[in-house]
């Protein structure tokens, strides 16, 4: 696998929210998102082999792994990977971008795919894979950055269309306009969580490791 970084941080989104973690960026997407806060792993990094992987992964002692990109699904060795870290007893956050079939997820309680559905704004919502929503469940998560009023009416469509079996996050681009988002979801009565980037809200922009 061609990985960017493996570092030990907090979780900064979803229902892992502020969980210890060792996170595994991986190389390369496929998208080119406006807001991408990682364009450093579009290319970057070093070929790993899965156990070299799971070795560096040892030394950082947190129950919780999250394997982000770039795109990771996008790394053949990606499901292996994801097993290894299974049957050693992690609990596995998988970050997708929502343009990447979801076929070989192994099936397992200590899995949670974190999906994206890309948003107009974003400029890469006509890339989306609708058909992954069904293969969501409730360990899973489905995630909407939203920037603006555009992005917000088109999360509650695809939600209105494809009701989900798990949680839905909505999350504001870069942390910014939090009460307004969360204002609109009261006021319309959404059945989802909104949330801030703790990390950003911790570290910063500065912090793209």
């Amino acid at each position: 696998m061609k990985v960017y970084s493996i570092f030990k941080s907090i979780q900064g989104e979803g229902r892992t929210m502020g969980a210890p973690t060792t996170f595994v960026r991986t190389s390369g997407c496929p998208l080119r998102c406006t807001y991408c806060d990682t364009k450093q792993a579009y290319d970057e990094g070093s070929v790993m082999s899965v156990e070299s992987i799971m070795n560096e992964v040892r030394t950082h002692r947190a129950r919780h792994v999250c394997i982000t990109g770039g795109e990771p699904l996008v790394q053949k060795d990606a499901p292996a990977l994801i097993r290894k870290l299974l049957e050693a007893g992690y609990k596995v956050v998988v970050e997708t971008n929502g343009a990447m079939p979801l076929d070989d997820m192994p099936c397992d309680d200590n899995l949670s795919i974190s999906m994206d559905i890309k948003c107009p704004s974003s400029g890469e919502a006509e890339k989306m894979l609708f058909e992954n929503l069904e293969m969501l469940g409730p360990t899973d998560q489905l995630k909407f950055v939203v920037s603006d009023e555009a992005d917000y009416e088109y999360a509650k469509k695809v939600i209105r269309e494809h009701p989900p079996t798990c949680d839905v996050i909505l999350t504001p681009v870069g942390g910014k306009d939090l009460k307004w988002l969360a204002e609109s979801a009261i006021r319309d009565t959404l059945d989802v969580r909104v949330m801030p980037p703790l990390h950003k809200i911790s570290w910063g922009e500065e912090d793209n490791r």
